[in-house]
């Protein structure tokens, strides 16, 4: 409603005065100017037009009487509206058959709206001539319509084209919008099933807790003096049962990530090269974002292969992530992702122009808790990225390796999955 009301004032505004850029083609007092341009355009995003055409009909007939008011000096009232009193029926009819043609609900074809709107024009500049000259006699000739056509056709299509213009433009940038949205949903699912595979490895070892506790509680009660193990074995069993209740919390939040995202569907899958360049166009703004000038570079060979998202997402990002990180102020990361030979194996390989790796043993980069990152105050980071990343390809049986080049001073990370573990199947 608020948006209707702005788009009609500023129709108030702009076609009285466009109107005044004009020719005669009949030689008196009817023309052809811009306001009709003007009214037309903004009837196309304005509903409901009809009133709006009224309102403009008689707003137009003012500011023209109003200007002879000004610049005529024998200015007479009656005679400067009986003359601009027709270019109010020509909006009221434009406007009218506008409405009635409902030529709004038609903006997916936008040949018909022109069509659609050419004739409007012409029906309104028609009443216009018949009652700027009070009969419809003079209206009736070829040399009369012939030109009103042609000049409606062209008029016409002129304001849909940039009319269309505009709506492709608004269309682009709703599509960016929402694919910025969806690429920022798929990395916060990615994360949520990265979390959940970690979950998923913290309830196996609380559940070997749990296990181990109740072992101790049992040894106690069979081996440890009655004095004490009636206090010990309780102490054990209290352990044991509270161990126990954290891991079905933990199994109530598994749950609830599963059927989040592993209800497996078309919708997990993705061409494997629309997902390359989210991952690529994240890490544009994440090493934005840290303030380094980092090139990317990316190659898939089989950019329409469906890929399952989370899993993929989740791999590449960590070692994209770590790419940036590695990187000091400048440097290039290539992503590339291929089929074997066999076609039987997925690989994707991760590399940079970084310091490289500063470990001599390098499957300690592996293990859980270790890293190399540190930040500006020392602190190190979580040094799980790696490890998950080794827990995801060992479920997958797949295989990951590091390989550096010292000439260039690059090192990839490769990954080899079996195709049938991501890859949508038929």
């Amino acid at each position: 409603m608020r948006e209707n009301l702005y788009i009609l004032i500023v129709m108030l505004l702009i076609v009285p005065i466009a109107g005044e850029l004009k020719f005669h083609p009949f030689q008196d007092d009817f023309r052809i100017s811009f306001g009709t341009t003007a009214f037309f355009f903004l009837l196309l995003w304005l509903r409901p037009s009809f009133l709006a055409g009224l309102l403009t009909g008689m707003t137009v007939v003012l500011f023209r009487v109003g200007l002879d008011w000004m610049s005529v000096d024998d200015f007479d009232f009656a005679s400067s509206f009986s003359l601009h009193l027709p270019a109010f029926f020509f909006y009221a009819t434009f406007a009218g058959l506008f409405s009635l043609l409902r030529v709004n609900l038609f903006h997916h074809l936008p040949l018909w709206v022109g069509l659609l709107g050419t004739v409007a024009e012409i029906g309104a500049n028609l009443v216009e001539l018949c009652v700027r000259f009070r009969s419809i006699e003079p209206v009736g000739h070829w040399s009369v319509i012939g030109p009103i056509v042609a000049i409606a056709l062209i008029r016409s299509f002129f304001v849909l084209s940039f009319f269309n213009i505009i709506q492709l433009r608004q269309a682009t940038w709703l599509e960016k919008q929402q694919r910025n949205r969806n690429e920022r949903m798929l990395m916060l699912v990615s994360n949520l099933y990265e979390e959940s595979v970690h979950l998923k490895k913290t309830l196996h070892q609380v559940e070997e807790i749990t296990r181990d506790c109740y072992e101790l509680y049992r040894s106690i009660k069979e081996q440890v003096p009655e004095e004490w193990a009636g206090r010990y074995s309780k102490q054990a069993l209290s352990i044991a049962g509270q161990v126990h209740e954290v891991k079905k919390d933990n199994q109530r939040i598994y749950a609830g990530l599963s059927k989040l995202i592993s209800d497996e569907n078309e919708r997990d899958y993705m061409p494997l090269g629309e997902l390359i360049s989210i991952i690529v166009r994240a890490h544009e703004k994440y090493a934005s974002l840290l303030g380094k000038t980092i090139r990317f570079e990316s190659h898939v060979t089989i950019p329409y292969l469906a890929c399952h998202i989370y899993t993929t997402l989740s791999l590449v990002n960590n070692l994209a992530a770590n790419a940036v990180e590695a990187i000091k102020d400048k440097g290039c990361v290539s992503i590339q992702a291929s089929l074997s030979e066999s076609r039987e194996w997925i690989q994707f390989s991760v590399g940079d122009n970084g310091p490289g790796i500063q470990v001599k043993d390098t499957t300690l980069l592996f293990m859980p808790g270790f890293t190399t990152k540190y930040d500006e105050y020392g602190k190190p980071s979580t040094g799980i990225g790696l490890c998950y990343i080794k827990e995801v390809i060992d479920n997958l049986e797949g295989s990951i390796e590091i390989t550096e080049k010292r000439e260039q001073k690059e090192t990839y990370f490769t990954i080899r999955l079996p195709i049938a573990s991501i890859v949508q199947k038929g």
